[in-house]
Order: structure tokens, then sequence, then C-alpha cells
């Protein structure tokens, strides 16, 4: 597990996820032109989850179930 911090709404949050969901977050964030703390923002707006890291990761799976990209 992999912990990074991030400013949401002015408030300090920390998400722990595995490498892998950090790389295929970054990939997200590239191909939408957006830096990984503005898809992480937009991923706490949309979230129905309380909890973050897992929104996050939900976001990585429907973002690969509809894309052919391929993330190491």
């Amino acid at each position: 597990m992999r912990k990074r911090s991030f400013s949401i709404e002015g408030h300090r949050t920390s998400i722990a996820l595995e490498p892998q969901f950090w790389a295929a977050l970054e990939a997200l964030a590239d191909e939408r032109g957006l830096s990984l703390s503005a898809l992480v923002v937009e991923i706490d707006g949309a979230r129905t989850s309380e909890n973050l890291a897992s929104s996050c990761r939900l976001a990585v799976l429907d973002w690969l179930k509809n894309s052919t990209v391929k993330v190491r």
C-alpha cells in the first residue's frame, strides 16, 4: 500500500492504495488531461461510498471496463 495526501475543499486527506491502482489513476488522469489531484477531487465529488479509497478503486475499474488501455 502506498499513501498519498490531497487537499479536498480545503481539508487534507490521505488515501492508501496499491501501487497498481495509483498507476491506473495516473493514467486515467493523463487521458482526461487532469492532474491526479484534480481527478481525486472529481471522484470525491461523485462518490456514493463513504470510503474515498474504495471510490478511487471503483473509478479505475469502471474506466478499465470501458477502455482498451493496458495498465501495468
